[in-house]
């Protein structure tokens, strides 16, 4: 339990640091990246593996590449679902935004499991 907490509160982190780097994400407080991530998360656990499945012949056609697409598909719907979560660019902000979460969750991870936290 503690460790889907983490989760969910590095994500929501993640989601805030990466709005700072002016790729066309915009998240109104702590609270909007905490029902962000959180609608982030249920909607890969839900959709992603029918969309990942539904789309197998093209992730498997562009060796993998497509599966940044259906990330950021859903990255973006998130972001329709949420008040206060947005994106400027539309699916670019998405694609560039599914992809930068990705690499800050991965790294705050590592940093807290250098700590021994995570």
């Amino acid at each position: 339990m503690l460790n889907l907490i983490l989760t969910w509160v590095v994500t929501a982190l993640s989601l805030l640091l990466i709005t700072r780097l002016n790729v066309g994400i915009t998240v109104q407080s702590f609270g909007t990246a905490l029902i962000a991530a959180l609608v982030i998360g249920l909607v890969n656990a839900f959709l992603g593996p029918i969309v990942k499945l539904l789309s197998l012949p093209f992730i498997i056609l562009t060796l993998g590449l497509f599966a940044f697409v259906v990330n950021a598909l859903l990255f973006w719907a998130a972001a329709g679902l949420v008040k206060g979560f947005s994106l400027r660019n539309g699916f670019w902000s998405a694609l560039i935004g599914s992809v930068l979460l990705s690499i800050a969750n991965a790294v705050i991870f590592w940093l807290l499991s250098l700590v021994g936290l995570a």
